[in-house]
């Protein structure tokens, strides 16, 4: 009888060994998957690549969390199956969490509950409940939900077993992060920029910091390896995961830190692209838990939603959805009676503006006298100056890339969230959204603005983003305007 041995490396990587080539070509089809940016590739467009990635390659090479996809076709070839496992034991014990699990600590001076003891909501408790029972899992948590307090929680309950790593996607929510850690009184270090703490029980970090240390020790420009910074880290947890790009997060985890026992992903939102939802259960786990931003706002925690979908009419056509994106992110005309319609919409509250490109952005801030613009070349802590005025402003207005304000920032003082041309993707309209249905103390409610066209490429992106509305159970109207 043929024999498979599967080879588990360590926690992520396996290699099926003794399988002949046409059933490995067999193996390698079925964990194949289209990427839709392919279609922008030269190489997908000179017919030089297919436009796929597969999750198992023709040599045997696969992921742990994927063995169940492949095991029937082996089986059913006549194989028989034998395990040889590398993988070091472990087994964790953690105390019960409950809400007051952090008792002896309260929220500092300048939070919203200063003074108060910190505690967990019920439903945050049954989220850390749900990872602790499941070493290596994704949980898909609301943006709101206060994923950087369950985060320190969960760091904390390692500790006596070795460090806890986070990687996060960008620095203001390493400093965000930071926060919560030190609130409760637990030794964090950042590794960032030209900030790099070594030697702390606990890491927050960028993925783009990690891949910049890697390339650099590889290039011998840095002393530290990949492997030296993950010494002694028994957890690794990666909040906002859709935010990482997919290549580098799969090679990370699976490559200087594949031999991590514990690994946790965060998300308020599990990508729709089928590659890119495999890629992290490859890398992370499955999904074992879900709370929406609906049912937060039926329990009180986050502000409820209208979405005013405003469409302008614009005599317009392009064959590309680039030409007409320019044409209605930097139309002066066009600009103008955005900035007038802001300004009136400004009125009533603090608005967050979000555009796709800088000229977009740089166009309004100078047609709106006092607003703000903020991009990634501005720099961060000038950026959370910005965020911290609307603390105490009642008629702020920011205008910020999605890039760098649509995700994970928190800011509950913003009562009009306005989005323009926001596209058709799930994750950016989604998270964008978060960052307006955040509480505050003298606001329970937020207006979305969604503006468009009716021109070609809009018209298709707001049909899918009606959907994605209708889905998350965001209430929506739209009003179609003659603006010429």
């Amino acid at each position: 009888m043929k024999k498979c041995i599967i080879h588990i490396k360590d926690e992520i990587n396996v290699k099926l060994e003794g399988l002949d080539v046409v059933l490995r070509r067999t193996l390698e089809k079925k964990l194949k998957f289209f990427q839709p940016h392919a279609y922008h590739t030269p190489a997908y467009k000179l017919g030089r690549w297919d436009g796929c990635v597969s999750f198992c390659s023709i040599g045997g090479a696969t992921y742990l969390n994927l063995l169940d996809r492949l095991l029937t076709d082996i089986v059913d070839d006549g194989y028989a199956i034998e395990i040889k496992d590398d993988r070091t034991p472990h087994e964790f014990v953690f105390p019960e969490v409950t809400e007051d699990f952090h008792k002896d600590k309260v929220w500092p001076v300048g939070h919203e509950r200063a003074g108060t003891p910190i505690l967990l909501r019920d439903y945050q408790v049954t989220a850390v409940q749900e990872f602790v029972k499941n070493p290596q899992c994704l949980q898909e948590l609301s943006t709101g939900a206060g994923k950087t307090l369950m985060t320190a929680t969960m760091s904390k309950l390692v500790e006596p077993y070795g460090r806890s790593i986070v990687i996060v996607p960008n620095k203001d929510l390493v400093r965000q992060t930071v926060l919560d850690y030190e609130n409760l009184g637990l030794d964090v270090g950042v590794y960032f920029g030209d900030k790099k703490e070594i030697g702390k029980t606990h890491t927050i970090c960028t993925w783009q910091s990690l891949n910049s240390m890697e390339k650099r020790f590889k290039e011998g420009l840095s002393e530290l390896s990949l492997e030296e910074f993950g010494q002694g880290m028994i957890a690794v947890i990666v909040d906002e995961v859709h935010q990482a790009k997919a290549d580098v997060l799969q090679k990370l985890l699976s490559g200087a830190f594949a031999n991590v026992p514990i690994r946790w992903g965060l998300t308020g939102t599990i990508p729709k692209e089928e590659y890119e939802a495999v890629g992290i259960f490859a890398t992370l786990g499955a999904v074992v838990n879900t709370l929406a931003a609906s049912d937060l706002q039926e329990q009180g925690v986050l502000a409820n939603c209208d979405v005013n979908v405003v469409q302008l009419a614009d005599d317009v056509e392009y064959k590309t959805y680039q030409e007409e994106l320019s044409y209605l992110t930097t139309n002066q005309k066009r600009i103008n009676y955005l900035a007038n319609m802001f300004a009136k919409i400004s009125e009533s509250g603090n608005t967050l503006i979000l555009v796709d490109r800088v000229k977009c952005g740089e166009m309004i801030a100078e047609a709106i006298p006092g607003s703000v613009f903020v991009s990634g070349a501005t720099k961060s802590t000038d950026r959370k100056d910005e965020y911290d005025e609307i603390k105490t402003s009642s008629n702020k207005i920011i205008i910020a890339t999605y890039g760098v304000a649509a995700v994970g920032i928190n800011i509950p003082r913003i009562f009009n969230l306005v989005m323009v041309e926001s596209g058709k993707s799930f994750t950016r309209v989604i998270q964008s959204i978060g960052r307006g249905i955040r509480k505050a103390h003298d606001k329970d409610s937020v207006q979305i603005w969604d503006i468009t066209s009716n021109a070609k490429f809009a018209k298709k992106h707001l049909t899918v983003r009606k959907k994605y509305y209708a889905d998350a159970k965001y209430p929506y109207t739209i009003n179609k305007i003659k603006w010429k």
